[in-house]
């Protein structure tokens, strides 16, 4: 009997949501993503404090800045002699707001994986899906800097990524899903809100059928799972990034995973057109309270986890000293 991980990969490619080598080679994800919250996690284990301690030990005289680039690089070209695809790469999420600064930063990246051997075809360059990462993208693209906009939590910011050429997105479903439950109370039903019906699954079906219907040519990633039922009911997304605890889940348990989602059906609701600039791109993020609050908290959780991962770094740059 085929495992239910078995039988998602006939539909979607998947790729682990982790900074955490072993798991990866125990699950054998197609490609894999990192975020500043997964990279802290991991640096925080006692096998992987190495590899922090390497990067500062190499770079003795680089600023904070960009030790922090170099440690993102060193687990990024790790994890890829691992997964045979790409690996995704976060841009300091204190720069949200800040396109010139992003691009830059991006660059820097970049230049860090080649100087190390890799092609650029094999990183994603990560940014928040506010307009100005989303221009930050247009222009790295442009440049031969492939993409992938994360927190994106509605049709609004899919939109913008898909006009901005950007390489993939990546919705977050679990995320949605926590701001409905929560916003609902006690009158939440979580039976009523399981499976296809999980407003978080709502939310990336909108925007593949979208995509699909509009020959949309950006890849979409679901991320943000809280439970596998959410994983089970995208089957058929280009691509779903999943936890190591729900991917041992999903491999744990036999049975079939059936297509969910299906570009010939997407062309069948024909969704309409909508036109996107920077105006209506505010204005429609603004009406959307759930986007706009979580595209708010992410940023902060990111940065704050990203000024611990510093503190870390500040820590063994003087013990080194």
């Amino acid at each position: 009997m085929t495992t239910l991980l078995e039988s998602l990969r006939q539909h979607t490619t998947v790729v682990a949501d982790t900074g955490d080598f072993e798991a990866m080679k125990a699950f054998r994800p197609t490609d894999a993503t990192t975020n500043p919250s997964l990279i802290l996690k991991a640096v925080q284990q006692e096998q992987y404090r190495y590899l922090l301690e390497k990067t500062v030990k190499a770079a003795p005289q680089a600023s904070i800045t960009e030790l922090c680039d170099r440690l993102l690089v060193a687990f990024g070209s790790a994890i890829l002699d691992i997964v045979p695809g790409r690996v995704s790469t976060e841009v300091d999420a204190r720069l949200s707001f800040d396109s010139q600064a992003s691009i830059e930063r991006a660059r820097t990246i970049i230049e860090l994986y080649e100087a190390a051997g890799i092609s650029r075809e094999r990183v994603l360059i990560k940014l928040a899906a506010t307009w100005e990462g989303i221009q930050a993208a247009r222009q790295l693209e442009s440049e031969g800097i492939h993409c992938n906009l994360t927190l994106l939590f509605s049709l609004t910011q899919a939109v913008a990524c898909a006009q901005a050429n950007v390489t993939l997105i990546s919705p977050f479903v679990g995320r949605i899903y926590d701001w409905y439950k929560k916003s609902a109370g006690s009158s939440w039903d979580e039976a009523a809100n399981a499976g296809v019906n999980d407003p978080g699954v709502k939310s990336v079906r909108k925007i593949f059928n979208y995509y699909k219907t509009y020959g949309i040519k950006t890849e979409i990633m679901g991320a943000s799972f809280r439970n596998i039922g959410q994983i089970q009911a995208l089957s058929g997304c280009d691509l779903l990034t999943i936890s190591p605890a729900l991917l041992a889940e999903l491999q744990e348990k036999t049975g079939e995973v059936p297509l969910q989602l299906d570009p010939e059906y997407a062309k069948d609701v024909a969704p309409e057109w909508r036109a996107n600039n920077e105006i209506n791109f505010r204005t429609r993020l603004n009406d959307n309270a759930m986007a706009t609050e979580k595209l708010a908290e992410g940023i902060r959780l990111f940065t704050a986890d990203a000024l611990t991962l510093d503190q870390l770094i500040t820590q063994v740059k003087a013990q080194q000293a």
